[in-house]
């Protein structure tokens, strides 16, 4: 279902129903855990990391008297806390959604007139299937003399319709929802290592407008993944 395939997939963008919970749950969890190799791949990478991972081969190397055996295994377990950390990150995220926002999505989106969920539907071999979805949360802007922004949020497009602009349709239903609820803004927060999603938010005017490392995560966490979030935004008025 890739750009290169000669079929075209036409995509229905509509709101949530109940019946969608699963197929829902199914696509946010894969699309979130997809990211998990490339933020390890991605910490592994950074110069601290590589230093401290020599640190611990030479380091178990040297002082087991030349045991090749221990500078592997300590080395090894250096590798597997940082990835652990990363599997964390993002499982841990999963579950927390999964138990607030998206345990109720009619109550949390549908319920009031400045929220909104939608779902992205396709017909694969003669059934429909829920291939993405993305919401808004309207929030009080402070200092702004009662004007309201719109929050993106559960933007997720599945692995099986990447390149297909579906991405696009899906932020830009959220955008016009935005405008129509007559929003000064529209933001987002993304991690650092979600590259494509950050260079399509780029694309679509959003702007970077703080960098920074608080989650509901440990710091400690945050500080082995090498992450960072950013928060971007885009003036609708």
């Amino acid at each position: 279902m890739h750009q290169s395939s000669k079929t075209k997939v036409h995509f229905v963008i509509r709101r949530y129903q109940p019946s969608d919970r699963e197929a829902v749950e199914m696509v946010f969890r894969e699309g979130i855990m997809e990211h998990i190799n490339p933020a390890f791949m991605h910490a592994m990478t950074r110069p601290l990391h590589i230093t401290v991972s020599l640190f611990f081969y030479i380091g178990a190397y040297v002082m087991s008297g030349q045991s090749v055996v221990l500078a592997l295994v300590s080395g090894g377990a250096w590798i597997g806390l940082v990835y652990f950390c990363c599997y964390e990150f993002y499982a841990g995220y999963v579950r927390a959604r999964l138990n607030t926002d998206m345990l109720d999505i009619p109550g949390y989106y549908l319920s009031n007139p400045d929220n909104c969920f939608w779902v992205a539907e396709a017909e694969i071999h003669g059934r429909p299937q829920v291939l993405g979805m993305v919401a808004v949360e309207g929030k009080s802007d402070p200092g702004s003399g009662g004007k309201k922004y719109g929050e993106l949020y559960r933007m997720i497009v599945s692995s099986t319709c990447r390149r297909c602009g579906l991405g696009v349709r899906l932020a830009k239903t959220a955008e016009d929802f935005c405008r129509e609820r007559c929003f000064s803004k529209f933001k987002l927060s993304t991690t650092s290592t979600q590259k494509a999603a950050v260079a399509l938010y780029f694309r679509l005017g959003f702007k970077l407008v703080l960098v920074h490392t608080q989650t509901e995560s440990p710091k400690w966490m945050i500080w082995m993944t090498r992450s960072k979030i950013l928060t971007m935004e885009k003036n609708i008025e």
